[in-house]
């Protein structure tokens, strides 16, 4: 979140800069989503997707160390599903914040480990086989 970025249209070799003001995309072989202005900078908007190289140039942070990490579990296609999700991460860890929250078209859960640590949230994050969607290793800062 905050970093200062370069996307590269590997096709076109059209690139911009960008702020990264999300996190996601959630899907398999997706890197980025861009905003209606970058896509068309770089040459994506048309086709939808392309090929890109991410050159990342300033993070608020260190991006290997340090930070507040969690686990996020998405995309659940009801509620109800991924309460009942929420409720099974909450026996297996009770020492950590669990949470759930609606997304556009999906819910999502997010496993807090204690102090956000990000060592933990790795080894939860290859431990979990949710039954919908994937668990992925996200950085709250």
């Amino acid at each position: 979140m905050g970093s200062l970025i370069v996307v590269t249209n590997l096709t076109t070799g059209q690139s911009a800069a960008m702020r990264i003001t999300d996190r996601g995309p959630f899907v398999e072989d997706k890197m980025i989503d861009l905003t209606i202005a970058s896509a068309k900078a770089t040459g994506v908007y048309r086709v939808g997707t392309a090929r890109v190289r991410v050159d990342v140039y300033r993070t608020p942070k260190p991006i290997y160390t340090g930070g507040r990490w969690c686990v996020q579990i998405g995309a659940f296609t009801s509620e109800r599903k991924a309460n009942k999700f929420k409720e099974q991460l909450l026996r297996k860890y009770p020492d950590a914040k669990v949470i759930e929250f609606p997304g556009e078209d999906s819910y999502w859960v997010r496993i807090r480990p204690q102090g956000d640590n990000r060592e933990e949230a790795e080894l939860i994050a290859r431990h979990l086989r949710p039954a919908e969607g994937d668990a992925y290793l996200t950085r709250l800062d």
